[in-house]
């Protein structure tokens, strides 16, 4: 994804989400993942919402920008932030938590379900993943920037093609 390689993109997208982070959508985590517990972010963009989700988990953010993550570490260096593939996944780390918001939807519909196999991978056993997505079935492009939206059957067809790996996986969780 070379949009956000471009300083003058990141800029700009920092400038857009000013107003706006994920406090419900990590108040609704809450229920799910006690504090304490381990928690990685993909796609944290400026950092945000991995501002927020630190005052409760022992966090890592992950971007695929090194522009994104240079600009946190100068203002955060405290906080582990990591250059990573969010269709991958190359981490050799466990996580009690995956959480991204709005982040996933710029992966095309093969991506989001090996995503979501690397996914279950990192996850310890009762583990949870929470993830936000843009609401319909159109996939739209801005400025060369992939959006693929997604309804409940969309999404759930992903997430059927990575339970096929999990049920086949030799891989402990």
């Amino acid at each position: 994804m070379d949009y956000y390689d471009s300083e003058e993109n990141v800029e700009q997208y920092i400038q857009m989400a000013s107003g706006y982070d994920g406090k419900l959508l990590i108040d609704a985590l809450r229920a799910y993942l006690p504090r304490g517990a381990k928690a990685l972010e993909l796609g944290m963009g400026p950092g945000k919402d991995l501002l927020l989700l630190k005052d409760r988990y022992r966090v890592t953010g992950s971007d695929a920008s090194l522009i994104f993550l240079e600009r946190f570490k100068q203002l955060h260096p405290d906080i582990d932030v990591r250059l990573l593939d969010a269709v991958t996944m190359d981490i050799d780390e466990r996580f009690n938590g995956i959480y991204s918001n709005k982040a996933l939807c710029h992966l095309q519909r093969d991506e989001l379900a090996a995503s979501f196999e690397h996914q279950a991978r990192i996850l310890t056993a009762g583990g949870i993943a929470l993830h936000s997505f843009w609401y319909g079935d159109e996939e739209s492009y801005h400025q060369g920037l992939r959006f693929v939206h997604y309804h409940e059957a969309t999404l759930k067809a992903q997430l059927d093609r990575a339970t096929k790996f999990w049920r086949r996986s030799d891989t402990p969780r």
